[in-house]
């Protein structure tokens, strides 16, 4: 492979055009003209089956994908997207299975193979070389014990029987070229060392090492912020087309769809409802669903109205924070080089405000995000709730803090026990702090809580594999008002959610915000739903706020040259 560098962005009015000197040599080039399929579904079926019945996830679904070409699938959460790219890699889970249909994989070597009546063994083998996946979840999907370099390196030395070093400088090169700027720091660190954002560019740049036929990328960029986001999909885009394979791009996201498919598929309820080339189902949409998915995504969110500051003394309050983590040690122990994820961080959070943290991925919002729940020990500083330090607080009184102070995480499924069903879930912390004296009481209002945030009765016994990605996001919110909390911390709470549920779940917080009394720090890449939701907003940096103020004067007249780039980013669209 030549040397990987970072891609250029260019003008957004401009299509990307790729530069064959920054773009790897793979170790095959496809023989088959654009005209040939590389991928053909017909009429799949795929079910679960449930305590409830049979659930049909995907139904009589048809499509050819020819060798060059990227599909778009779109759709709301729960349309059965993800369990098309599953049933597609062989992935479903033990109680989901292809009921019907069948599909048809071209290999690189010409020979066409019906994937879906392979078995276990020949499917893995398949797996990472001829067809790859980048995953919605990142954290669950990468081995928590094992190196980030480590697992990337192990596709290549499994597919392509390379050697230690060999696979090392080839996964530092893929690293380099999803834009990490440490790619050695990024090789030797574990999963929970790196933010959402570095996760995903992980498991990107896993997909990108088998140099796939198929490439199935499922929300990849739904963690990304704007110019991060941009960046990979040109990557996405120009690699695709040196390699001429095939991509299936799976995304709730229009707008980057538009960007980067051929085609486009429009799911609901499991079923196509329309496909056909990109330009025509955006400017001639025939299915009221594809109308309104088209007009939701053109309508900027509503502006929720400021709270007017009745109070002098913040409800939260971190003063002078630093949460640094050892990079480099000695062999003596001593740490010689630090990443400082948060690095001198003073702010304050008023009674019924709304806090907005955004910044670039890798930046320190998650973490200080942890660091003000003391979920990340911080190396100095303090966090005050209530003007009291919670560093000093002995056990009793901690636990009767913590109810009042709630995260919702970026990742759903790492926050959700896989052995816990949706509605036990949500009733585990109303029994682990005494809330509500009878189990029936707490199931009343673990249905409760279901409904509030957009599921329905029947998924109270579920467990988390049977849902979308947005459901489990949507119970994980559910779990949080659960002990009623005072403070809630949103940490990308909206990522994962199509633009229509994503509205609903900002109007659901903006409600509970005023009728519960919540104070929120809201953090997030997405500037438009910053704006949104936010009283005043907070801009870091490499683990600094280099900007705070008031959102409509920051959006109005930004002072720092990043915050100034952000938004101009954001204004220029993915």
């Amino acid at each position: 492979m030549s040397t990987l560098q970072k891609a250029e962005i260019p003008n957004p009015s401009q299509p990307p055009v790729p530069n064959p000197s920054r773009i790897p040599i793979f170790p095959f080039l496809c023989p088959y003209k654009s005209c040939m399929h590389m991928l053909t579904v017909k009429d799949l079926k795929v079910v679960y089956e449930t305590d409830q019945g049979l659930l049909t996830a995907v139904r009589g679904l048809c499509f050819e994908l020819a060798a060059g070409e990227v599909l778009g699938v779109v759709g709301e959460s729960g349309s059965g997207k993800t369990a098309l790219s599953l049933a597609l890699m062989g992935l479903l889970p033990p109680n989901g299975r292809i009921a019907g249909g069948e599909v048809r994989l071209r290999k690189t070597d010409g020979q066409e193979l019906r994937v879906d009546t392979l078995g276990p063994v020949a499917r893995a083998k398949l797996r990472g070389r001829e067809m790859a996946m980048i995953f919605q979840e990142p954290m669950t999907s990468l081995n928590p014990v094992f190196r980030c370099g480590e697992q990337v390196a192990e596709v290549r030395r499994f597919h392509f029987a390379e050697g230690r070093k060999v696979a090392k400088a080839k996964v530092l090169e893929l690293f380099r070229r999803v834009q990490f700027d440490d790619p050695g720091r990024i090789y030797r660190s574990y999963p929970h060392q790196l933010s959402g954002g570095q996760r995903q560019r992980v498991m990107i740049a896993m997909a990108l090492a088998g140099n796939p036929a198929l490439l199935i990328a499922d929300e990849p960029t739904s963690a990304l912020d704007v110019t991060v986001q941009r960046e990979i999909l040109l990557l996405l885009k120009a690699l695709q087309k040196d390699w001429k394979g095939a991509m299936v791009f799976i995304t709730h996201n229009l707008q980057v769809v538009r960007q980067i498919a051929d085609k486009v598929l429009v799911m609901k309820a499991g079923e196509a409802v329309e496909q056909g080339s990109m330009e025509k189902v955006f400017s001639q949409p025939q299915h009221p669903y594809t109308k309104q998915l088209i007009a939701d995504s053109r309508m900027p969110l509503r502006k929720t109205p400021q709270v007017a500051r009745t109070q002098s003394e913040p409800l939260v309050e971190a003063r002078h924070l630093k949460t640094w983590f050892p990079s480099v040690k000695a062999f003596f122990g001593k740490t010689l080089k630090w990443v400082k994820a948060v690095d001198d961080v003073s702010i304050s959070v008023f009674p019924g405000e709304t806090l907005g943290i955004v910044g670039e991925s890798g930046s320190g919002k998650s973490t200080l995000g942890r660091s003000l729940l003391l979920l990340e020990e911080p190396l100095s500083g303090e966090v005050r709730y209530q003007s009291r330090n919670l560093a000093t607080l002995e056990k009793g009184a901690w636990k009767k803090v913590r109810k009042d102070l709630q995260i919702i995480f970026q990742d759903p499924f790492a926050s959700l026990n896989p052995r816990l069903a949706a509605g036990h879930a949500i009733m585990e912390p109303m029994a682990v702090h005494g809330i509500f004296a009878t189990k029936k009481e707490r199931e009343a209002e673990a249905l409760r809580l279901l409904k509030l945030v957009g599921l329905e009765e029947g998924h109270f016994h579920r467990f988390p594999a049977a849902f979308s990605g947005g459901q489990r996001q949507r119970i994980c919110i559910a779990r949080a008002l659960a002990l009623q909390p005072r403070f809630l911390i949103c940490d990308e709470c909206v990522s994962a959610l199509d633009v229509t549920v994503q509205a609903q779940i900002l109007d659901l917080l903006m409600h509970l915000k005023i009728e519960l009394g919540l104070t929120y720090i809201f953090i997030s890449h997405d500037l438009a739903v910053v704006r949104s939701i936010s009283d005043r907003i907070a801009v870091m940096k490499d683990g600094k706020v280099v900007e705070l103020g008031k959102a409509e004067e920051l959006f109005r007249n930004p002072k720092h040259p990043y915050t100034k780039s952000l938004l101009e980013a954001s204004v220029a669209g993915i």
